[in-house]
């Protein structure tokens, strides 16, 4: 089985009621981004306004090539506390996942997440998301 090419991973919170700072002192560390529900954004590309639908607090993993699930999941945990209570008052009031984008080089790449992220991410009530890309073949493939 082949490694994946990249992946990207990011500790996502999000509610209708969330407010960003509350979630930054909870958890002891600044966001990579984050947003009030109701709060307006231009997008970068595109210059559009847009409105959260939602509050929203993430905080990104480096992106890794190749792709280390692993070691993503210790960066971003290493950086938050790891107070049980502190993540149960999260969990009870917001939903909380761990977003991971897998880039497949092959079709039929794998990975192995270590009982000891498994825990720590069990441990703090954080869901797991995964979003499988497949690799793109001839036919797929963009023009540059």
């Amino acid at each position: 089985m082949a490694q994946l090419q990249k992946s990207v991973v990011t500790l996502r919170i999000y509610s209708d009621d969330l407010v960003p700072q509350q979630i930054t002192e909870l958890l002891g560390v600044s966001p990579t981004h984050a947003k009030s529900k109701g709060e307006k954004t231009v997008g970068s590309k595109t210059g559009k306004e847009y409105i959260a639908k939602s509050g929203i607090w993430r905080l990104c993993a480096s992106d890794r090539e190749p792709g280390d699930l692993d070691g993503q999941i210790r960066e971003i945990l290493s950086q938050v506390t790891a107070d049980r209570s502190v993540w149960q008052s999260i969990t009870t009031k917001y939903r909380v996942n761990l977003f991971c984008g897998l880039f497949m080089n092959e079709t039929n790449d794998g990975l192995a997440i270590s009982p000891q992220s498994l825990a720590a991410l069990g441990e703090r009530g954080i869901e797991l998301w995964f979003d499988i890309y497949a690799p793109l073949d001839d036919e797929h493939e963009t023009s540059t």
